[in-house]
């Protein structure tokens, strides 16, 4: 099985900070192949820039491929923000292409955002 992480699932990973996610959520990584939208790149970026993560986001990326296989996804661009183009439940870029990202290789998507849970059948915390 392969699944999508979010941003913040990412960051908790990397920070060893396991618990803040479920023991579910725990079991399906260990028990999956692992992809993250090149969104997520951005956003760790971004939170490194505004002081919310001590590593930048290729140091995190670099640390989380050679340890647990995390791959960033190699989609067509152009095909993710087509898809984003039509989540209009939030205005957060972010947030649409990572959803995209997984809606366009109809796989899952583990995240805590409620907001994402409600809108995406293929989002999921437990």
């Amino acid at each position: 099985m392969t699944i999508y992480l979010d941003t913040h699932v990412v960051l908790w990973l990397y920070e060893g900070l396991l618990n803040k996610l479920p023991k579910t959520a725990l079991q399906t990584i260990d028990a999956s192949d692992l992809l993250v939208s090149p969104m997520v790149r951005l956003e760790l970026q971004y939170l490194h820039e505004i002081k919310r993560s001590r590593q930048p986001a290729g140091s995190i990326l670099s640390d989380l491929r050679a340890q647990i296989g995390l791959a960033v996804c190699d989609l067509p661009f152009d095909q993710v923000v087509r898809k984003a183009s039509e989540f209009t439940w939030t205005r957060d870029p972010f947030d649409r292409v990572i959803v995209a990202q997984s809606a366009c290789k109809n796989l899952r998507l583990l995240t805590k955002d409620r907001g994402i849970r409600k809108h995406t059948a293929l989002a999921f915390w437990t």
